[in-house]
């Protein structure tokens, strides 16, 4: 069973939220990572990007598949983690740490609130 860390939010897409003040860290969590298999290639998105909750702003692709990433929060991008881009298998290896992929300044903090609970993921995924 995937290890969920208490600290996080989820969207039912399998990407986590780590909100620390006005910014957030976000990467797929080891659910999402276990699904995928091996990961081969990470495409961020461009800092100073603004997104939108739901968009697809990364991509990822394993030796099974290709997936996009959705924000699951709205605001300007403020830093990618390029180490996932020089070694995508962190985000295997280290999915809810060293794996993240963006960091994001939120533009509207209460989407934060309708993300899932640590709980709550873990019944979306049969935990």
């Amino acid at each position: 069973m995937s290890n969920i860390p208490s600290d996080l939010k989820y969207a039912k897409s399998h990407e986590w939220v780590r909100v620390s003040g006005d910014t957030a860290t976000v990467g797929i969590t080891d659910h999402a990572q276990h699904e995928l298999t091996d990961i081969v290639f990470v495409e961020l998105p461009a800092v100073g990007r603004q997104v939108k909750a739901g968009e697809a702003c990364a991509v990822v692709e394993s030796v099974k598949t290709a997936s996009d990433i959705y924000s699951p929060i709205s605001g300007e991008i403020t830093a990618v983690n390029s180490a996932v881009v020089d070694n995508p298998a962190l985000v295997n290896t280290a999915p809810d740490t060293d794996g993240w992929f963006y960091k994001i300044k939120l533009s509207n903090p209460a989407e934060a609130t309708a993300l899932l609970s640590p709980e709550d993921y873990k019944k979306q995924i049969g935990g």
